[in-house]
């Protein structure tokens, strides 16, 4: 994994708020070796957002701005569906 993977994998598992953590740092396991940089980028601006905005365009209890809503807010929707069907 190269260092700009690397970094963006311990940022999505160090957020300080916990689900968040959960959600994008199990996205970043699992999908981060796969980004292209276009990807990566949208990860990295999803990132950079505050946790509480973050979990509220994931868990869709808001509307993601348009700069933000982008394949990867919708791949890391899909993966915290999963996380919930793995759970029940």
């Amino acid at each position: 994994m190269d260092d700009r993977r690397k970094k963006l994998k311990f940022r999505a598992w160090r957020r300080g708020f916990r689900e968040i953590d959960l959600i994008l740092g199990g996205f970043a396991d699992r999908y981060l070796a796969e980004l292209d940089e276009t990807s990566l980028d949208a990860f990295e601006a999803l990132l950079d957002a505050q946790d509480q905005e973050v979990y509220e365009w994931v868990t869709e209890q808001a509307p993601a701005p348009r700069e933000y809503d982008t394949p990867v807010l919708a791949s890391i929707r899909a993966f915290r569906f999963e996380l919930t069907a793995k759970s029940d």
